[in-house]
C-alpha cells in the first residue's frame, strides 16, 4: 500500500492531470502494472543551425515522459524537438512514467557544434568580438544591384536616400536579427513609415552552394522590405568590413546588397551634409554665436555677443558640406578677421578643403578635421593648427561645433550654426 501511494506522489509531480486520465485508479489508490524501462534515441539537424535535435522515447510500459535537455530546459511527449542556440556538450535524460511507477534512462550526451568555426557566420556576428555585429548599407554606387536570374545586371544604385542610410541590421551569435530604421523605412520607391522589428534567423552553412540566412517571422527582412521571397538570402562575401547578401525576389529576379559595418557617427553626417550637401552659416540669431575658452571653461576668453551683433562680413559667410567629404567656404564678399582689440572686414578667402569624417575625440557626437592648411569656420584662427571641430549638438535646423580638441588646456571656439 505505501509503495502504490509513493509511486502515485512521484507521478503527481510529474503531470497530475494526465496521469489522472491516462489510467484507472483503484478505490485504494493502487497503480497496477510493471515499472517502465525509460531509454531514448535522438537525432541533430546539423545542416543548419541553432541546431535542433528530435528526441524520441523508446521507454517500455510508459505513458507519461519528462525531457531534461541539460540547458536548464524541459519538455514532455513522447516524441520532442528542442533547439540548441549555443555550442557545447549537453546531458539529456528522460523520466518515464507507467502504471508500476517511475523510471530514468540512462544520460545521454547530445554534442552540438560551434556555428562560429565557419567564417562566414564568424563575420557576420563577430564571433571574435562581441557576437553581435551591426549592419548598414554600404554608401558608395552600387550597394543596392537588381540582376535577372541568370546574373546580368539589371539596375544598380548610385546614390541612397537617408531614410535607407540610416537602416541597423544587429545579427547575434544567438541567432537574433534587430531592425532599426532610425526613423523611416525606404520602401515602394520612398521613405515611409518605419518598419522596426526583431526575430530570429537560420544560418545554413552550404545551402545552394553559398552559406545562407533564413529569416522567421512576420515582415523580417534585410536592406529592401518584401524584396526577397521566402526571406532566404545567400552570403556572398563576409568579411570584417563587407557584406554582401543576395535573394531571389518573387519574379524571379535577385537583388544583391552591400552591407558595411555601422558606423554610429553616420546619422550625424547624415544632418550635417543633408544627405548630399548642406549649407550652414553662423547663428547671428543667437545669444553668443562665438565663444573662446578652453575644455572646462568655453567662455573664458570671450564670451560671446550678443543676438544680432555679429559682423555683417562674418555673417553672411556660408559653410558646405557634401556627403563627398569636401568643405567648401563662400565668404561672399569679406571674410572677417579679429584681433585683441579690434576686427576687420578683408578680402575675402572663400576655398573647398577635403575633411575626414568620424567620431570624436573627447567631448562631442562626432569630428571632422579639415585637411587643407588655412580652411577654417567661423573665425580664421579658429583651431587654425589642428582644424579639428567636433560635432556637440545637431538637427536638422541648428548645429553647434567647437574647434580645437581642446588637450593640454588649449584654446576651443565653440561656434553655434544654423542651417540655410
Amino acid at each position: 500500500m505505501k509503495n502504490s501511494i509513493l509511486r502515485l506522489a512521484v507521478l503527481g509531480l510529474l503531470s497530475a492531470p494526465l496521469l489522472f486520465s491516462s489510467c484507472k485508479i483503484e478505490d485504494d489508490y493502487e497503480l497496477e502494472g510493471s515499472v517502465p524501462q525509460s531509454s531514448f534515441t535522438f537525432q541533430a539537424n546539423t545542416t543548419e543551425f541553432p541546431t535542433v535535435v528530435t528526441f524520441t522515447s523508446t521507454s517500455q510500459d510508459g505513458f507519461l515522459y519528462q525531457w531534461n535537455f541539460g540547458d536548464n530546459s524541459r519538455a514532455s511527449g513522447n516524441t520532442v524537438q528542442h533547439t540548441y542556440t549555443r555550442p557545447g556538450s549537453y546531458q539529456v535524460e528522460l523520466i518515464t512514467a507507467g502504471k508500476g511507477g517511475t523510471s530514468f534512462s540512462a544520460k545521454q550526451t547530445v554534442v552540438v557544434a560551434d556555428a562560429c568555426n565557419n567564417a562566414a557566420f564568424s563575420k557576420l556576428v563577430d564571433c571574435a568580438g562581441s557576437g553581435t555585429r551591426v549592419w548598414s548599407f554600404l554608401d558608395a554606387p552600387g550597394s543596392i544591384v537588381r540582376e535577372s536570374a541568370t546574373g546580368a545586371v539589371l539596375s544598380s544604385s548610385t546614390t541612397l536616400p537617408a531614410c535607407q542610410l540610416d537602416d541597423q541590421f544587429s545579427f547575434s551569435n544567438g541567432f537574433t536579427l534587430n531592425y532599426e530604421s532610425g526613423g523611416q523605412t525606404y520602401q515602394n520607391g520612398a521613405c515611409g513609415t518605419s518598419r522596426v522589428n526583431s526575430g530570429d534567423f537560420i544560418f545554413r552553412p552550404n545551402g545552394s552552394g553559398n552559406p545562407q540566412i533564413v529569416l522567421k517571422g512576420k515582415g523580417a527582412f534585410i536592406g529592401l522590405p518584401d524584396s526577397v521571397s521566402n526571406k532566404t538570402y545567400d552570403i556572398l562575401e563576409a568579411t570584417d568590413t563587407r557584406l554582401r547578401l543576395r535573394g531571389t525576389n518573387p519574379d524571379g529576379t535577385r537583388t544583391v546588397i552591400t552591407l558595411a559595418p555601422f558606423d554610429a557617427t553616420a546619422p550625424i553626417k547624415l544632418l550635417l551634409t543633408g544627405g548630399s550637401s548642406k549649407t550652414w552659416m553662423l547663428d547671428n540669431t543667437a545669444d553668443a554665436p562665438i565663444t573662446v575658452g578652453t575644455e572646462a571653461s568655453p567662455s573664458t576668453y570671450f564670451a560671446g555677443v550678443k543676438p544680432g551683433e555679429l559682423p555683417g562680413c562674418q555673417s553672411d559667410d556660408e559653410f558646405t558640406f557634401s556627403m563627398a567629404n569636401l568643405f567648401t567656404y563662400d565668404a561672399k564678399a569679406e571674410t572677417f578677421f579679429a584681433d585683441k582689440t579690434n576686427y576687420t572686414c578683408q578680402a575675402p578667402l572663400s576655398g573647398t578643403s577635403p575633411f575626414v569624417f568620424g567620431p570624436a575625440a573627447g567631448a562631442g557626437l562626432a569630428q571632422f578635421t579639415l585637411t587643407r592648411a588655412g580652411a577654417f569656420i567661423g573665425a580664421v584662427d579658429a583651431s587654425v593648427t589642428e582644424r579639428v571641430y567636433r560635432i556637440l549638438s545637431i538637427d536638422e535646423k541648428k548645429m553647434t561645433i567647437r574647434a580645437g580638441s581642446g588637450q593640454a588646456g588649449g584654446t576651443v571656439f565653440t561656434i553655434k550654426m544654423v542651417a540655410k
